[in-house]
């Protein structure tokens, strides 16, 4: 064969390997599938977890015809707005959203100051004890909070602030005190994670920081609020929205502490005592969309800060 004809045969060759590069390249067709793999896999984890808001949707906005109609499935032939006005005269919606709202940036931000001052006391001193108390401070994160539900109840109910005020005490119950006061001391709900988190991110942080800043002459409060403090600041960002949205989640605490006050999950735990009929459940539905709708927005809003500060204190991996 000669040279001519050899360059013939290569032209055709790549002719036929650019015009068909899956059976001709192996490596494609392994990243194509691995493309199609992980497509399908992130379409069904994302249905999975859109489902049921499709569902509460769905049924939201179906009239009272639609649910008589075996006809309708997902789409309602009269969609309105009647089940979100009545679960939002029947929640107090306002006022409860304003009630959440206060109590659960309130919890977030003592949350995020207590834990941060623990966790930085766990991971930079030495002192005697600190393992143990470390390892009680993981245990409470395996302790069902139904066994200190009564003795919780009692010292807030009849709180004498260690035996110094006389009689009974004073009631702290039905305010925000007790969320106050267990944000404050970082025994407040999850705090043991957010301890966790904090003292894990401060372990991280290279010591040279505060060697250089105990060399200018700085306390180790000073060092602690000027030099490692603003350096925690995704490890902050984690541990606010995560404290913001279980006490905005939270109705076991709530229902404990708060029985009687105007707050999202007990007004969204009371229409299935106020509405009757057959639209109870188009009601319950559309009052759980309001009661979500921020925790949603929130994300939307906050998403990159979100997903870049897991990624800075390493909760992925």
């Amino acid at each position: 064969m000669n040279k001519k004809s050899i360059n013939s045969v290569n032209k055709e060759f790549k002719n036929i390997h650019k015009f068909y590069p899956l059976s001709i390249r192996p490596d494609r067709l392994k990243n194509y599938l691995y493309v199609i793999i992980r497509a399908v896999l992130i379409i069904g984890i994302c249905y999975i977890i859109i489902f049921p808001l499709l569902v509460k949707l769905s049924s939201a906005l179906m009239s009272l015809t639609d649910f008589y109609d075996q006809t309708v499935m997902w789409i309602p032939r009269n969609p309105n707005l009647n089940n979100f006005t009545r679960a939002f005269r029947d929640m107090e919606y306002p006022v409860a959203f304003v009630n959440s709202l206060l109590l659960a940036s309130l919890v977030g931000f003592l949350q995020m100051i207590s834990c941060t001052v623990v966790g930085y006391g766990l991971a930079r001193f030495k002192f005697r004890g600190q393992s143990i108390i470390f390892a009680a401070v993981i245990l409470t994160l395996v302790i069902p909070p139904q066994m200190i539900m009564i003795p919780l109840y009692l010292n807030f109910r009849y709180f004498t602030f260690f035996g110094l005020l006389p009689g009974e005490g004073i009631n702290l119950l039905n305010s925000f005190w007790p969320f106050v006061f267990t944000s404050l001391t970082a025994v407040g709900m999850k705090n043991g994670l957010f301890i966790y988190i904090m003292r894990q991110f401060f372990r991280n942080m290279p010591r040279q920081l505060e060697e250089a800043a105990y060399i200018d002459g700085a306390s180790p409060i000073t060092a602690f609020l000027r030099v490692m403090l603003p350096g925690a600041i995704p490890a902050l960002v984690i541990v606010f929205l995560f404290s913001f949205v279980w006490q905005w989640n939270d109705y076991f605490y709530t229902n404990i502490f708060m029985s009687g006050n105007t707050v999202l999950p007990m007004t969204l735990a009371s229409l299935r005592r106020i509405i009757e009929g057959p639209q109870t459940t188009a009601v319950i539905n559309a009052g759980s969309l309001m009661f979500v709708a921020p925790l949603l927005l929130l994300y939307a809003l906050l998403q990159r800060y979100f997903v870049e500060s897991i990624n800075r204190t390493g909760l992925v991996g």
